[in-house]
């Protein structure tokens, strides 16, 4: 695997770990944005690589993890909404669920493996530019260690439970508009229920997948 996709790997894997964190640790809902993700990047990253565990690459573990502790305090419905682009109001409800789930799975099985590539990397953050009122917010950051920095923006959304991330920006690429050209030619070729499809079949894949070195 090249360098650009383990770094890929490991900053999405990054992004479901900061909006988990965000809300276990219960902090106030007034908390700025940024000082939610500088508080949880550090914390998430300290506990990732004090694991044997996850730097062995343990699959079932990190996902039994994901699962439990992250997904719950995931905006998934908004970032495959997002994702799905005009085909989401196409989708009737019990498809957009099914889409949700595929795609929620999708994210875990694809960039769980990733955590275990946590070595040296720090992240420095930069000052937040945003209106008190503001409803949305991207909290910059770029991440340090071998090799050049990268550049890594979080976008968050305030809602009633507080600030959620839901999407991230790696090098001038938005997650969810990555999949959304791959998303629009599946519905374009096979429909909506080929779309599920799919995720599904790309699922069982990726759970039948011995992990890479």
């Amino acid at each position: 695997m090249n360098s650009y996709k383990r770094i890929t790997q490991y900053l999405v894997a990054c992004l479901l770990l900061i909006s988990s964190a965000v809300f276990a640790q219960a902090p106030d809902q007034a908390t700025a944005p940024d000082a939610l993700i500088k508080m949880v990047v550090s914390d998430v990253m300290a506990s990732v690589k004090s694991d044997p565990d996850i730097q062995k690459g343990n699959i079932p573990k990190i996902v039994d993890l994901v699962e439990k502790k992250i997904v719950p305090y995931t905006d998934m419905r908004r970032t495959t909404e997002m994702a799905m682009g005009p085909n989401w109001k196409k989708a009737t409800p019990e498809q957009q669920n099914q889409l949700v789930l595929e795609f929620k799975n999708l994210l875990i099985r694809t960039y769980s493996g990733a955590l275990s590539q946590l070595r040296d990397q720090t992240v420095q953050f930069k000052a937040l530019r945003a209106a008190p009122d503001d409803k949305e917010v991207v909290v910059k950051t770029v991440v340090l260690g071998r090799g050049d920095p990268v550049p890594l923006d979080y976008r968050l959304e305030k809602t009633d439970k507080g600030w959620k991330v839901y999407d991230m920006n790696i090098m001038g690429v938005w997650l969810v508009e990555a999949y959304r050209n791959q998303f629009s030619n599946q519905i374009s070729q096979n429909g909506i229920d080929g779309l599920v499809k799919f995720l599904q079949d790309r699922n069982k894949q990726l759970a039948n997948a011995k992990p890479a070195n």
